[in-house]
């Protein structure tokens, strides 16, 4: 499931290209036909994040909440601007001007122009922002790959939920949790349950909210983090390698840490958000430089400390990562480091 970084850089392309325009709304797949009739043709005001979900405020006080979930995904198409905020590492020919300046987040020795490292899960791509993985995976290679369309827009692949296209740009939506047109008042009780999110407002008071919701759990700080409620964003990767940089327990009660543990927690988490956002991907290892961190924006195992690790001997101490299913996903935690 794409976590919070992810939604945020989703709304910022929103932010940057549908803005201030009038798309028109659709519904290709037939499913949201009802809701593309009522924001067809308005102008778009807002987009915004919080945590994993992202609203769209359109004219006439309508708004559109999509939740991407497991299996969504937005694809961006066109004469594509790339928000000054969003670093890309990867050229991406099949989609007009994303990448072809070479002058977003160059790693240190590379030429201008030159080709950008693409990790293989594509976690960095503007293109192509959600899950599942693999559909990302196989749209960047085959993007590198093919001639760049003369058809726009292009022609709708798949069962595309939602379409909006402006005179330059077309954002298509498949396989969201949720989709749906809210009121304001409806949008307001959204955020009411949910958790303060650091890259909206990483304040005193929200990292205090963040520490009271946290520390009346008497659940684990494993599950905790996962409460949307709690604080909004986190997901499965970023979880555990808050907990390892932590060096916490992820079986502890939220209730048994200290209030300064938690505010830790809450400033490590407005870090690596941020770096997320900026970079696209989830890099977890401070002070990667040089060819380090190439191969970071190019390989997930070195870019985390624990995730999806297990079984082997741990970057710090050398005991082997383990795996378990906890909450119903998967965990992964070094008990050396994290005893």
């Amino acid at each position: 499931m794409p976590e919070g970084h992810s939604v945020h850089r989703i709304a910022r392309q929103f932010a940057t290209n549908f803005v201030g325009t009038a798309p028109e709304v659709t519904s290709p797949q037939g499913r949201f036909a009802q809701g593309a009739a009522i924001l067809n043709r308005r102008e778009m005001l807002d987009a915004r994040a919080v945590g994993k979900q992202m609203f769209l405020e359109f004219e006439g006080e309508h708004w559109l909440r999509v939740h991407l979930g497991i299996y969504g995904a937005w694809d961006f198409s066109g004469d594509v601007r790339v928000n000054s905020s969003i670093q890309i590492h990867g050229q991406t020919p099949g989609h007009s001007k994303l990448g072809q300046t070479g002058e977003y987040s160059r790693p240190d020795g590379a030429r201008s122009g030159s080709a950008r490292p693409l990790d293989r899960e594509a976690e960095d791509s503007v293109t192509s922002i959600g899950a599942p993985r693999r559909t990302r995976v196989r749209m960047a290679e085959q993007d590198r790959e093919t001639e760049v369309s003369e058809t726009f827009p292009p022609e709708p692949v798949g069962q595309v939920r939602v379409r909006l296209l402006n005179d330059a740009v077309c954002a298509d939506l498949r396989g969201p949790t949720a989709c749906e047109v809210l009121t304001p008042a409806e949008v307001d009780a959204v955020f009411q349950r949910l958790g303060p999110d650091p890259a909206n407002a990483n304040t005193e008071a929200e990292r205090q909210r963040f520490v009271e919701r946290a520390h009346k759990k008497k659940t684990p700080i494993g599950l905790v983090l996962m409460d949307q409620s709690v604080v909004a964003g986190i997901g499965n990767v970023y979880r555990a390698e808050m907990l390892f940089r932590a060096e916490l327990n992820p079986h502890t009660s939220a209730n048994q840490l200290s209030k300064t543990v938690l505010e830790d927690l809450w400033d490590d988490w407005a870090h690596l958000l941020e770096i997320g956002i900026t970079v696209g991907q989830m890099i977890t290892i401070d002070g990667l430089t040089g060819d380090d961190y190439v191969r970071a924006l190019q390989e997930r195992d070195e870019r985390h400390w624990v995730y999806k690790l297990e079984g082997t001997p741990c970057k710090r101490c050398g005991t082997n990562i383990v795996l378990e299913e906890f909450g119903a996903r998967k965990l992964y935690w070094c008990p050396g480091c994290q005893a």
